[in-house]
């Protein structure tokens, strides 16, 4: 069967004979865009297949367009995968450049899967994507924002409606992956967040108090940059040291923590919480959609459990889906929950979780609940 258009071809063969202990994931990818020396590698949600690590898990290469590799997984194992030749500037895109939603699968019976993949990211570095950009209200761009070894990155700023026409001044909300949450051009995978048709219909009907958003683009760096670790707390710096200090003298902002706040999915989701927590005395609202706080090498949980200083004034909005990676982020956010509750945090008040079974691991997804987080965060 035709699986998306993303990566052209996608066929699934099952064995009749179910496994009791473990059970056979085969993957074949074929292409005819493989150099001599290119290598496949696999980067996904374990580590059998590389915790996200793009240059990790090698495929056997059996000619010059195949390559395979078998891995074993215990019956009910959920999968989240992509494929790369060896880093993530070289991820393996569809026919217009676009970065595809990650492959998921549930493994209840030995499974064989046949991937055709023709086009790589680095393939599209010096064309243009082929999507339409759209974005619903008016935007100012800051590029090339340095700060110590990060690499440089680019900002978007969202402007409330009347920005221009008024002298009020507005709170900010910082958010993480700046590139998917406005613009469907700029975005990884073609989808963005919708938060410019979100923010701006909920202050038009006067739900929510009207804000100045900004975006940080995130760099090649990301995963790095987004979880609890040196390079981490140098973004956490950057974003209190560098792009609040400049969004507050180019901009009309509040500049309390009471009118400060940040937001991201996943990792950025992650890091979000830990600006929230580490930095409560800048920031005091977040939102974390998809968050990691506990997964694979990462744990930010423990932090929040053995924290014995004051009680922080701080308002939390998590949320996950319940299929593929999400599912195994859900282990984590429980954790977290329960941290938060013994720290003294009433849900409702203090920290609102919202769970869609249905949902996946991408921006469509996000958007999709983004309005929830706004509602409860800064309803007027």
């Amino acid at each position: 069967m035709i699986f998306k258009k993303i990566l052209l071809t996608f066929f699934v063969f099952t064995n009749l004979a179910f496994s009791q202990d473990s059970l056979k994931f085969n993957i074949t990818v074929i292409g005819a865009s493989f150099d001599v020396n290119d290598s496949l590698f696999i980067a996904g949600s374990r580590s059998e297949i590389g915790s996200w690590n793009p240059s990790k898990v090698k495929f056997t290469r059996t000619n010059d367009s195949l390559f395979t590799r078998e891995f074993k997984f215990p019956k009910g194992t959920s999968l989240e995968y992509k494929f790369t030749k060896g880093s993530w500037d070289r991820e393996a895109v569809d026919a217009n450049g676009a970065v595809p939603q990650n492959y998921t699968i549930k493994l209840n019976r030995d499974t064989s899967i046949i991937y055709r993949i023709d086009y790589w990211k680095d393939q599209f570095e010096s064309q243009p994507r082929i999507v339409n950009g759209q974005i619903t209200g008016k935007v100012r761009y800051h590029e090339g924002l340095k700060y110590k070894f990060l690499p440089q990155r680019d900002l978007i700023v969202w402007l409330p409606p009347n920005y221009e026409t008024s002298n009020e001044y507005y709170p900010v909300l910082y958010m993480h992956d700046g590139q998917n949450i406005f613009d469907p051009k700029t975005s990884s995978i073609g989808t963005d967040w919708q938060i410019d048709e979100t923010a701006d219909s909920l202050i038009h009907k006067n739900i929510i108090t009207p804000m100045i958003i900004v975006g940080i683009y995130n760099s090649n760096r990301r995963m790095y940059e987004y979880t609890p670790s040196d390079t981490g707390y140098v973004y956490v710096d950057f974003v209190v040291n560098k792009v609040k200090p400049l969004i507050d003298s180019l901009y009309r902002t509040k500049h309390e923590r009471e009118f400060t706040y940040t937001g991201g999915s996943s990792a950025g989701g992650l890091i979000s919480f830990v600006l929230l927590w580490e930095r409560s005395d800048i920031f005091s609202k977040a939102i974390c959609m998809s968050p990691a706080f506990k997964i694979s090498t990462i744990d930010y949980v423990t932090p929040v459990i053995n924290y014995k200083g004051e009680r922080k004034d701080i308002m939390i909005y998590i949320d996950n889906g319940g299929i593929g990676l999400e599912d195994q982020l859900q282990h984590g956010i429980d954790e977290m929950l329960e941290a938060l509750n013994l720290q003294g945090y009433i849900e409702g008040k203090d920290y609102l979780w919202i769970k869609d079974t249905e949902a996946v691991h991408n921006e469509a997804a996000w958007a999709e609940r983004i309005p929830n987080a706004f509602k409860w965060l800064f309803a007027k």
